[in-house]
């Protein structure tokens, strides 16, 4: 079975879906490999979209591969540690 997440920021509609048995997540235009989505669109919010990142992406298991709508995967893991938007 999938999950969807709501991580709206981006645009107010914003989904990922996840997927717990094989660990992954597509995460469209809202995660990528050292980046994020923009915010700066209508609709769109910085702060939404950062604090749905932390709450709703972050949590997931470390080796959950992320697919993004853009670029390279990447996994959770690696954008804990090393997305300079996800860095307090």
């Amino acid at each position: 079975h999938s999950q969807l997440l709501h991580v709206p920021g981006h645009c107010p509609g914003s989904l990922c879906l996840y997927f717990p048995k094989t660990e992954q997540l597509y995460g469209g235009d809202v995660l990528f490999a050292d980046g994020v989505g923009r915010w700066d669109l209508p609709g769109g919010s910085q702060e939404l979209l950062l604090s749905g990142i932390r709450k709703k992406i972050l949590p997931l298991p470390d080796s959950t591969i992320v697919y993004s709508g853009h670029g390279a995967s990447t996994t959770v893991g690696r954008e804990k540690t090393s997305n300079p938007f996800l860095q307090i």
